[in-house]
């Protein structure tokens, strides 16, 4: 598991720079798919792929845009989430545990199936999200509280 968790931080690292310095390839965004609304988030699915040498697991990287003053649905995934903040800043509230707030550069995690949102203030944010999922699971599933 280590070595997994070592593979999957040096490839966040290295797709984050590639997306901050404008380098990303297009074969980065062989999935890609957006949806948005006229004022609401922006989400992009820049990739969506099995992860080689680790059955039953698949990677999607996505690119966020939250405008000012406004939220993500509350939500989880059935696996992990990694957001590195590429413009602005948000803050992460995930349920039951301290607020966190994540600038330009900065990476937040989130636990597997832990309930959250990312919320901005005046700036907005842009945010490549990193998640590691059990194959065939749905991407996020949308929480009322």
């Amino acid at each position: 598991m280590k070595i997994i968790t070592k593979t999957i931080a040096g490839a966040i690292t290295t797709l984050a720079v590639s997306f901050a310095l404008g380098a990303a390839t297009p074969s980065f965004a062989h999935s890609h798919e957006a949806t948005e609304s006229a004022s609401g988030p922006k989400l992009e699915n820049l990739m969506h792929t099995v992860l080689e040498g680790v059955d039953g697991t698949e990677i999607m990287v996505s690119r966020v845009t939250v405008p000012p003053h406004s939220a993500l649905p509350k939500h989880w995934h059935p696996g992990e989430e990694f957001a590195y903040v590429l413009e602005g800043s948000v803050t992460l509230w995930q349920k039951d545990k301290e607020d966190t707030v994540i600038g330009p550069g900065e990476v937040g995690k989130v636990p597997l199936k832990q309930i959250h949102t990312a919320v901005t203030g005046d700036e907005g944010a842009v945010i490549l999200v990193f998640r590691v999922h059990e194959e065939g699971q749905p991407e996020r599933v949308l929480v009322e509280e």
